[in-house]
């Protein structure tokens, strides 16, 4: 158990941190001192380096969550509300996720690829909006995963 604690928490910090640092350090930073096609250009580079973390952890949270979860725990019966809780947010993270791979980022690289600024514009900025939701979500969990088990429902 310790060990896949120990790797579900490196997972989430990996995540929830990176995203932090991008949103809240890196875009501002880059959108002041970065001319548009430069911004933009970093960004999908900088995707090209953080996502494949992301995958990594997303099936590390989905391997090491089951696992406490179903052999560790007892099954969705026996844990409290809050893994519950943690298991939903989460699992709704990784949606919005998937669909940032598969939708908004391909267009976001075909249109920087094409010198397309105006439409990668558009596609930076609804990955920006839903790595923002993603964010306030992984806050959550991680504050349901702190201080969940202390709180009865």
């Amino acid at each position: 158990m310790p060990l896949a604690i120990t790797l579900h928490l490196l997972a989430a910090v990996i995540w929830v941190g990176g995203m932090f640092f991008a949103y809240l350090v890196l875009r501002p930073v880059a959108g002041q001192l970065l001319e548009p096609t430069l911004r933009l250009t970093l960004w999908t580079q900088v995707f090209k380096r953080f996502f494949p973390w992301i995958w990594l952890a997303v099936l590390i949270l989905l391997i090491t969550g089951f696992w406490m979860t179903f052999e560790l725990l007892g099954g969705l019966a026996r844990v409290g509300m809050h893994v519950h809780l943690m298991m939903t947010l989460g699992i709704l993270m990784m949606v919005i996720f998937l669909y940032i791979c598969y939708r908004p980022l391909p267009r976001l690289k075909q249109a920087v690829e094409a010198k397309n600024w105006p439409q990668g514009a558009h596609e930076l900025n609804l990955i920006r909006k839903l790595i923002g939701v993603n964010l306030i979500l992984g806050i959550l969990v991680v504050c349901v995963a702190g201080i969940g088990r202390f709180i009865q429902v």
